[in-house]
């Protein structure tokens, strides 16, 4: 095992269980961010609607590929013991977990900073979409000014 945990699933995310793989008797700091569906729109042209969920897609290749070298690069840069990183795709309801991202680290600054750095590179760099869902219709995130 090399202390990688990467996926990107159509199942719901057990965060107990990601945390529980991430956490290891080496690390002093266990560090986590999850991402949930929130009840409000993101896409400014849709903000008085009240979102009833998300769908996700992802590229059936190129995403987890992405995944993987995000959370080896962060192991190697933070000489983490551990890192997870999985993402949701499909359909997911108001308050479920989509995104968790887990790292353990000897120390606090280095599990902290890398789970940050993950996150953010996971929303920058790996393929994966995300649709609103209204009670009234849908909208793809991020696609509102692409055209």
């Amino acid at each position: 095992m090399d202390g990688i945990i990467s996926e990107i699933t159509p199942h719901p995310l057990d965060v107990s269980r990601l945390m529980s793989a991430t956490a290891d008797a080496r690390s002093g700091a266990v560090a986590s961010f999850i991402g949930t569906v929130r009840e409000t729109a993101a896409v400014k042209a849709n903000r008085d609607k009240a979102v009833v969920g998300l769908e996700y897609e992802a590229h059936p290749e190129l995403a987890p590929k992405r995944l993987d070298e995000i959370a080896r690069e962060a192991k190697r840069r933070w000489a983490l013991v551990r890192v997870t990183a999985c993402h949701r795709v499909g359909p997911c309801g108001v308050g479920e977990p989509t995104v968790v991202v887990v790292t353990s680290a000897p120390h606090r600054d280095a599990a902290l900073d890398a789970c940050g750095w993950i996150i953010d590179e996971i929303k920058a760099s790996v393929p994966i979409w995300k649709k609103e869902i209204y009670g009234d219709g849908s909208s793809w995130v991020g696609m509102e000014n692409v055209g």
